[in-house]
């Protein structure tokens, strides 16, 4: 399933139905709210509860954010409680009644109405947003999940990009309300049509009692999200991408006007540039994360976003030429501008997929709904705070636009260092990602043996420094390696071993006190339900063959009966962290991008398990490949 690409699941019924259902819903979500600035703006609203323009842009805007404050709690544990099919039905006719009032008000100049159906568009969606990523991990294999998220990205930033192109193409035409009317309640249709083919997605907890007290929900909510401390820690990362792309699409308007001096069309242009970089970003992440949740690429995107902003900042022409689309495209200035913009939509999209991958795969089933709710409360803040920090930057403190989004693409480096002192995994997965890529190519071959979830003790020949990294970049799931404690220690890699809550083990007649604390923190591991990857040769390999196991493994077994699952490493003798030639890293390198493998055997129960045994097989898996 891995090798195929993720737009098979467009063909799949369990995907289609809810990829069109999302799809059309931000399309008409941005089709009409986009629409009814523009007839705000442009005096097609006049009189409008008698406020000046400013005025009723921004609580229009705020009518639309203040529902997922007040209603995340309730739509939350609407999404946990009962079948997530059933709520999208019942959130998308809700969607045909409203459109309909609204068909009704633009038909009939009742434009006051709007902003109240403004107010009712954002709680629809508020319902909807829980159901539409809790929904995912039910309907998809573990492969699949980056994929589908990257869809669900792709879709949401399309259907705003066109959304807002085709609001600005029907305020072109005569009668431009009768034609939003029509086109907000067609779109409702379809939606609903779509809705009704979801296959359903039962309830993991339908006996949870709903309430309804919607700050104290609220709140209830954040409460829930932070239980997992690296899930809330990437909801902040998610949220702070939301505040850069709002700040980025707020700015676009006067940015194509005052710093570059173009007319409507470069507007267009830099939001479609932009977009479409988050939707290639999107697109690419299944290819570069091999099919998981790969977080090492998170760490990739941040840095792409900070320095493609940088550069944005340095690009900017120092005299603009009044310019349409066609003249910023073939100036070589203004095509660097779209470079820049294109990189930072690239590297957005690589930042943000994984993230709502990780936080759906690390959730609790019964919970899923609730931290995704948060997450949408989450975000509507950092939203309004975006606009709020704009206003004062571009205000009272002076900046450029080009010195505001400079400001934002350094302090993205700052919120990134926070976020991966925070949760560690993150800088881990993305240097074990690096490796991966650079030196070696990995042929996987027998890991569906490693349990997907509960305790396992895997067993592995030791040839070189980079052993565990390998098996670390290969295994799904995290692993907790067991080493010598002369490598932990060692003076430049030993504090990427503490990073990843390596294990430091000695033999037991010279450091008993380290043999004995390293097999309680064994223990103590495979109790929490975590992997344990042991190398029972006890040093790394002089001639490139497998020396005696320990006993040490059975011992270790003897303690905690988990399941055994044996590996083999091959074709990393040689390589320049291998004893092959002298001391490890001590001969220059002779090859890059080396094909190795790593071959898993079936599961050993524990009353199989013997280090002779375990040596045996091990051997036979590695074959004549050192």
């Amino acid at each position: 399933m891995a090798d195929q690409s993720q737009f098979r699941l467009l063909g799949q019924r369990r995907y289609l139905p809810f990829f069109l259902v999302q799809f059309l819903g931000a399309l008409n979500d941005n089709f009409f709210k986009n629409a009814l600035l523009f007839m705000i703006t442009y005096g097609l609203a006049r009189g409008l509860l008698g406020l000046p323009t400013d005025v009723a842009v921004n609580l229009a805007a705020l009518l639309f954010i203040l529902p997922f404050v007040l209603f995340s709690g309730i739509a939350g544990e609407i999404a946990d409680k009962y079948d997530k099919a059933l709520v999208i039905r019942r959130v998308k006719l809700a969607e045909i009644a409203i459109m309909l009032v609204a068909a009704v008000g633009l038909w009939l100049g009742w434009y006051a109405l709007m902003l109240g159906l403004l107010f009712l568009m954002g709680a629809q969606s508020t319902f909807f947003g829980p159901v539409k990523y809790a929904i995912l991990p039910q309907v998809l294999a573990d492969d699949e999940l980056v994929g589908g998220n990257a869809l669900v990205e792709m879709g949401t930033f399309v259907a705003i990009l066109l959304g807002m192109l085709a609001a600005g193409v029907v305020m072109g035409l005569g009668a431009a309300e009768h034609w939003v009317a029509l086109g907000v309640l067609v779109m409702a249709v379809l939606g609903y049509l779509a809705a009704r083919k979801v296959p359903s997605a039962p309830s993991a907890v339908p006996e949870m009692p709903l309430k309804w007290q919607p700050l104290r929900q609220t709140w209830a909510l954040i409460r829930i999200a932070r239980e997992n401390h690296a899930v809330f820690q990437s909801v902040l990362a998610i949220s702070w991408f939301w505040f850069l792309g709002a700040a980025y699409l707020t700015q676009f308007p006067n940015f194509a006007k005052v710093v570059l001096l173009g007319d409507e069309s470069v507007v267009t242009l830099l939001l479609a540039v932009f977009i479409v970089g988050i939707a290639l970003g999107s697109m690419l992440c299944e290819k570069l994360s091999g099919h998981r949740v790969e977080l090492g690429i998170v760490p990739i995107g941040s840095l792409g976003l900070s320095l493609f902003g940088v550069d944005l900042y340095f690009s900017v022409p120092a005299a603009p030429v009044q310019s349409d689309w066609w003249v910023l495209l073939t100036h070589h200035e203004g095509l660097r501008v779209l470079v820049d913009l294109l990189g930072v939509g690239l590297f957005g999209g690589f930042f943000i997929v994984p993230l709502y991958a990780f936080v759906q795969q690390e959730s609790e089933p019964g919970k899923r709904a609730r931290v995704i709710a948060a997450l949408n409360v989450i975000n509507a803040l950092f939203m309004v705070v975006s606009a709020l920090v704009g206003a004062l930057m571009l205000g009272p403190l002076g900046l450029s636009i080009p010195e505001f989004l400079l400001v934002l693409s350094i302090a993205n480096l700052v919120v990134a260092g926070y976020v991966y002192s925070q949760v560690p995994e993150f800088a881990l997965r993305f240097i074990i990602w690096c490796l991966s890529h650079t030196i070696y190519r990995v042929r996987h071959e027998g890991l569906e043996h490693i349990p997907e979830e509960g305790p396992a003790v895997l067993v592995c020949n030791h040839v070189s420094y980079m052993d565990a990294l390998v098996i670390a970049g290969a295994v799904k799931r995290p692993v907790r390696f067991v080493m010598d404690d002369r490598i932990f220690n060692l003076p430049l890699i030993g504090g990427f071993f503490r990073l990843a809550q390596t294990i430091p083990i000695a033999p037991r007649s010279k450091k008993p006190e380290v043999y004995h604390a390293a097999m309680d923190k064994v223990a103590e591991e495979l109790a929490a339900g975590h992997l344990v990857c042991i190398f029972p040769e006890g040093k790394l390999t002089t001639d490139g063959e497998i020396d005696q196991f320990r006993q040490g493994i059975e011992t270790l077994v003897e303690r905690s009966p988990v399941p055994v699952v044996p590996m083999a490493l091959q074709g990393l003798w040689g390589s320049v962290f291998s004893h092959k030639g002298g001391a490890a890293g001590t001969h220059p390198p002779k090859r890059f991008w080396s094909r190795i493998g790593l071959v898993a055997g079936p599961i050993w129960s524990p009353e199989q398990v013997s280090a002779e045994g375990l040596e045996a097989t091990v051997r036979d898996l590695r074959g004549g490949q050192a």
